[in-house]
């Protein structure tokens, strides 16, 4: 009898205590990427042209009127390269366009934006890379006599383009407005 009794008992513990709240998973959540609104300064140099950058960025200077870009927070930095057009515009045009459809093989499509500034004489065409590619933005201006400029964007993670849409998308617009604002000295 004392066995059925603490049986019992224990069995009612054991069902009193276990009464809880429904155990509910979390809800799915997605990663919230917010970057602040770009503010931009006119950067000049000794190099034949100024441009715009964003106050946020990093630039450091290369060889030959070339500079690195960075975006610490987002791991990526454009590559601007000057180069002196010498009665070679044509093979210029063609290596930076070549440059840019090196990334077909793994973009889903390269949009072509072309454009065209008369006053200042800065010419060109910003590409834009959708797609799993290593680079979503390329650009070149001239002035098509004496100046051509090349830009490029590369993050340093592996490209999937859905995860890090919000940072392409961001420095895509700096480069961008970078292209927009350079101007001849």
């Amino acid at each position: 009898m004392k066995k059925i009794i603490f049986s019992f008992l224990v069995a009612s513990l054991l069902v009193i205590t276990s009464c809880k709240d429904d155990v509910l998973p979390k809800p799915a959540s997605q990663l919230r990427l917010d970057y602040p609104l770009a503010e931009y300064a006119s950067f000049s140099s000794d190099c034949p042209f100024t441009f715009d950058i964003n106050e946020d960025a990093k630039i450091k200077a290369d060889n030959n009127c070339g500079f690195s870009i960075q975006y610490p927070k987002m791991k990526a930095t454009i590559y601007l390269t000057y180069k002196p057009v010498n009665n070679d515009i044509t093979k210029l045009l063609r290596d930076a366009q070549k440059l840019t459809f090196e990334h077909v093989v793994k973009a889903d499509d390269i949009t072509e934006l072309p454009f065209l500034n008369r006053d200042k004489k800065v010419f060109g065409m910003f590409y834009q890379v959708n797609g799993n590619a290593a680079t979503n933005a390329q650009f070149y201006v001239t002035d098509s006599t004496k100046h051509f400029v090349t830009g490029s964007v590369y993050f340093y993670a592996k490209p999937n383009f859905d995860s890090i849409m919000p940072a392409t998308s961001y420095v895509k617009d700096d480069m961008q407005h970078l292209m927009e604002s350079l101007q001849w000295k």
